[in-house]
């Protein structure tokens, strides 16, 4: 379930991440200076601007610290499920190479088997005599 949130967090950081990117691509243009208004006026528009965009800048980092911790968090579950399929496939591979030697005297028992078809056939003549007793009659 975590992982899932994990997914969420993801794409809802990248997602705000993308809109302020484009917000401050918008306000990129810094206003230029009138000359029909005083140099006061042009120093407070020039100042609201980089208020704006330092505000934009703050957001963004903010966002993209949060995305950077989701994405440690989702790197770290996946070190953690790589070392647990590491674990379990050396479990496998000890299972597997304890079983090769047992997989040996397997080949034996199924000589033996070869052995009681030779019997079998020795019951088959028996039935062939019943069987012409029956085609007498």
């Amino acid at each position: 379930m975590t992982e899932v949130q994990i997914t969420d967090n993801l794409y809802r950081f990248k997602q705000k991440i993308d809109q302020i990117e484009r917000e401050l691509n918008e306000s990129i243009d810094s206003p230029e200076s009138m000359p029909e208004l005083i140099d006061s006026s042009n120093l407070l528009r020039k100042n609201e601007f980089l208020v704006n965009t330092d505000q934009k800048k703050t957001e963004l980092l903010t966002v993209y610290s949060a995305y950077t911790k989701s994405m440690e968090l989702m790197l770290t579950s996946l070190f953690e499920i790589q070392n647990e399929l590491k674990t379990i496939l050396q479990e496998q591979s000890s299972l597997i190479s304890s079983t090769k030697p047992k997989s040996k005297p397997k080949s034996k028992p199924k000589s033996k088997p070869k052995s009681k078809p030779k019997s079998k056939p020795k019951s088959k003549p028996k039935s062939k005599p019943k069987s012409k007793p029956k085609s007498k009659k």
